[in-house]
C-alpha cells in the first residue's frame, strides 16, 4: 500500500464531442480515462451529458440516440475493464416512463451506480423539462443498463477507505440547498459536478465564486467538468471548464475556449477536510443522517504512488499575491489596535509601556500602540518607549530603537541593565564569564521588572512584544519577556512579523521613521543577550540556535491548524522547500519544533491576554488547551522514523 498522507488525486475532464454520435464521444472520454491514468489520477470525472453530447435537442426523444448511447456505455466500459479509476460520465437513461439526466459511476468495467440530477432548469435558455424527469424523489431503486443492474438514485455516496464521493449535476449546484450539502453531511469529502454550463459576461468569475463558497461551506474538495468544444453553438457557446475546488481554494483549471481536450488534475487532502470538520463541531449539528438515508456504494481507490502537483505553500500565513497581502497588513494592523484600545479604555490606563530593542517584534508593538493612541485621540507622548542597553546590545539595535521612538513622538527612557544585572550575578553567585541560560534570562527578567516598575508608576499597561512563533517554540524568558499586561502579537507568526512592520514603512511613513523601518525589517533575528562580536555585530542569532523561522511557521501552521503528523509535515515540507532547504535540515528542524512545542507548553498555560487575528493561535483560553506535562514521545518517535 502506498503511503499518501490523505491526498486523492482527481481530474475535471473536457472531452471534445460531436452532437450526438456517442461513439465517438465515449472514444474521446477513454483517451482521457487513459491520460488520467498515466498521470495518477485515482478519480475522473467528465461533463453533464458527455456521452451524448449536452445540445441534442429534442433528439433526446429519439430510441435510437438512446439505444447508441448505452451501446456506447457498454463499449466503454469494455475499454476501462482494467483501469482502476473511479470514472464518472453524463449520459440520459431511460426508467420507468421518463428519461432522466444522469451520472454514471463505472469502475474496472462495471457500472457502480446511476445518479439523476435532482433540479431541472425551465427558464430563459434552459428546456431541460422538455425532455427530462426530475431524479429528486428517486431514491432505493435499481436501473438495468447494459445488462446490469445497477443502484439508481439521489442517494448513492461511493465510498472506499481513502475517501467518500458525492455527485451532483449542474443546475444542483445553483439552487439554494445543493445535493452536496446534504452529501457532505452525510460523509462526502469529494463532491463531483457533472454540468454544460454556457458562458455569459460575468458568468465565469460568478461560477467560480460558488463553486469556492459550496466547496467551503461543505468542508469538501468539489471536482468540476463542464461541457466545452463539440457542443453545438446554435444558440450557446460552452467554453470548457475543468475545476478542482477544496475548502474555497482553487486547485487547477483547465483554460477556457480551447479546442482541444483538456484535464485539470490535482489531489484533494480529505485528511485535511476531515480534521477541520472534526475541529468545526457545528458541522455536524442539526442534521439527523435518518431523514435522509444514503446507500453507500464500495469502490477502490487505486493504489497508485502520490506525486502532488497542487501547490503548497512555504510560507502559509503569509499571502503569495501583494494586493492580498497589502490587505491584509491593513487588516491585521487594525485589528491588533482595536485590541489594544479596548484595553485601554477598560482599564483607564494613563499610558502604554513598550521595551523597545529595536529589533521586529517590538517595533511592530510600538507601531500598533501608536496606531490605537491615535484612534483614541490620545496623545503619543503617553506611550512611554523604554531601551535598555545589555550585554548584547550592539550599536545599530540601540540607533534604530532611539531613531524610531523620536521619529514617532513617544516617551523616550533609556535605563541601562548592566550595573543591576552585575549587582544580581553578586548576589546569586553568578561568574559573569559563564554565559549560560542564567546570564541571558536574569537580563530578560531584568528588563521586565523595569518595565512594570514604570507602568505602576505612570498608571500604564506593559504592552507584551512576544509573538506566535516564539510561543510555539518557547523562545521567551519565563515570567521575562514571556510576561506583560497585554499582547498584541500573540497570534501573529515571525514569518508575517517583518511584513507588517514594511506596510507601515511603506504606506504610512515617511523620511528617517521610514527609512529606520526598513533597517529594522533586514536587521538578524536575536535577543541580544550575550556580547557582540569583534566588530560589534550581532552574535547571538536565533535562526542560528532554534532553527529557520520560516520553516518553524511552516510546521507550526500545519500541525495546530490540521493536526498532521510529522511524516506527513516532512513530506509537504520537501515540497514546499524544494531547493530551499535540504531534506536533512527539514528533518533537523522538524525535531527541533515538536521537541520544543511540547517541552515548552508551561510558558503558553500562563500567557496574557491578547487578541486572535488569524486561523492560528496558541492562547489557553481559546484555540489551545494542552496539558503542560504532555509527552512528545510520539511525535519524536516518528521524526526519528522518517
Amino acid at each position: 500500500m502506498v503511503q499518501n498522507f490523505g491526498f486523492v488525486k482527481v481530474a475535471a475532464a473536457v472531452p471534445g464531442v460531436e452532437v450526438a454520435d456517442c461513439r465517438y464521444n465515449t472514444q474521446e472520454i477513454a483517451r482521457q480515462i487513459t491520460e488520467a491514468e498515466r498521470l495518477g489520477v485515482q478519480i475522473i470525472v467528465f461533463p453533464e451529458l458527455s456521452i451524448t453530447a449536452y445540445t441534442c435537442g429534442d433528439l433526446f426523444g429519439h430510441t435510437l440516440l438512446l439505444e447508441q448511447a448505452e451501446q456506447a456505455l457498454s463499449q466503454l466500459l469494455d475499454a476501462t475493464s482494467s483501469c482502476p479509476l473511479l470514472c464518472v460520465a453524463g449520459m440520459p437513461v431511460a426508467w420507468g416512463n421518463s428519461l432522466y439526466n444522469c451520472a454514471v459511476a463505472f469502475q474496472r468495467g462495471q457500472i457502480l451506480g446511476v445518479v439523476p440530477k435532482s433540479y431541472l432548469p425551465n427558464y430563459k435558455e434552459f428546456y431541460e423539462e422538455r425532455w427530462f424527469a426530475s431524479g429528486l424523489a428517486v431514491t432505493g431503486e435499481t436501473v438495468d443498463l447494459c445488462g446490469r443492474r445497477a443502484p439508481f438514485g439521489t442517494d448513492l455516496l461511493f465510498e472506499s477507505g481513502g475517501a467518500v464521493v458525492g455527485i451532483e449535476l449542474c443546475e444542483d449546484l445553483w439552487v439554494p440547498i445543493p445535493p452536496s450539502s446534504y452529501q457532505a453531511r452525510q460523509g462526502a469529502d469529494i463532491l463531483l459536478n457533472l454540468s454544460a454550463t454556457n458562458e455569459l459576461i460575468g458568468k465565469h468569475h460568478y461560477l467560480l465564486s460558488l463553486l469556492q463558497q459550496q466547496s467551503a461551506r461543505c468542508l469538501a474538495g468539489y471536482i468540476y467538468a463542464s461541457a466545452g468544444f463539440g457542443e453545438s453553438s446554435t444558440d450557446l457557446v460552452f467554453a470548457g471548464n475543468g475545476i478542482v475546488v477544496e475548502n474555497g481554494s482553487v486547485l487547477a483549471q483547465t483554460e477556457r475556449f480551447v479546442q482541444a481536450p483538456r484535464l485539470a488534475v490535482s489531489e484533494i487532502d480529505v485528511e485535511r477536510l476531515r480534521s477541520e470538520r472534526r475541529v468545526k463541531n457545528s458541522f455536524a449539528q442539526g442534521f439527523d443522517p435518518k431523514e435522509r438515508p444514503v446507500r453507500r456504494i464500495p469502490f477502490e481507490l487505486a493504489d497508485v504512488p502520490l506525486q502532488l502537483t497542487r501547490p503548497v505553500e512555504s510560507r502559509p500565513f503569509v499571502p503569495a499575491d501583494s494586493s492580498t497581502l497589502r490587505d491584509r497588513c491593513e487588516e491585521i494592523l487594525s485589528m491588533q489596535a482595536a485590541g489594544l484600545a479596548k484595553r485601554l479604555i477598560h482599564t483607564r490606563a494613563q499610558s502604554a509601556v513598550i521595551g523597545i530593542s529595536g529589533g521586529l517584534d517590538s517595533t511592530l508593538a510600538l507601531l500598533v500602540a501608536v496606531k490605537a493612541f491615535d484612534r483614541l485621540g490620545e496623545p503619543r507622548q503617553k506611550i512611554i518607549g523604554v531601551t535598555m542597553p545589555g550585554f548584547g546590545t550592539t550599536g545599530r539595535t540601540y540607533r534604530n530603537a532611539v531613531a524610531l521612538m523620536q521619529a514617532l513622538g513617544i516617551t523616550l527612557r533609556e535605563i541601562s541593565i548592566r550595573e543591576a544585572c552585575e549587582l544580581h550575578f553578586r548576589d546569586i553567585g553568578h561568574d559573569m564569564a559563564v554565559q549560560d541560560v542564567t546570564y541571558e534570562n536574569s537580563q530578560a527578567r531584568e528588563r521586565t521588572q523595569i518595565l512594570m516598575d514604570i507602568a505602576n508608576q505612570t498608571g500604564g499597561l506593559v504592552i507584551g512584544t512576544g509573538d506566535l512563533s516564539e510561543l510555539a517554540l518557547g523562545w521567551a524568558t519565563y515570567n521575562g519577556d514571556h510576561m506583560s499586561m497585554y499582547g498584541v502579537s500573540t497570534s501573529i507568526p515571525k514569518t508575517l512579523v517583518k511584513y507588517l512592520v514594511q506596510w507601515v514603512a511603506e504606506n504610512e511613513l515617511t523620511g528617517e521613521a521610514r527609512d529606520t523601518l526598513l533597517d529594522i525589517v533586514n536587521t538578524p533575528i536575536s535577543p541580544e543577550l550575550i556580547p557582540a562580536d569583534d566588530k560589534g555585530e550581532i552574535k547571538q542569532k536565533t535562526e542560528d540556535l532554534v532553527g529557520p523561522y520560516v520553516l518553524h511557521d511552516f510546521f507550526l501552521y500545519n500541525m495546530l491548524r490540521f493536526g498532521f503528523s510529522p511524516a506527513k509535515l516532512y513530506f509537504l515540507a520537501r515540497y514546499a522547500f524544494k531547493g530551499e532547504f535540504d531534506y536533512e535540515t527539514i528533518k533537523k528542524w522538524l525535531k527541533v519544533f515538536c521537541r520544543r512545542f511540547f517541552n515548552q507548553q508551561f510558558k503558553r498555560s500562563c500567557l496574557p491576554d491578547g487578541p486572535k487575528v488569524g486561523s492560528v493561535s496558541l492562547s489557553p483560553r481559546g484555540d489551545w488547551r494542552m496539558p503542560s506535562d504532555a509527552s512528545s514521545a510520539l511525535w519524536l518517535r516518528e521524526c526519528d522514523e522518517l
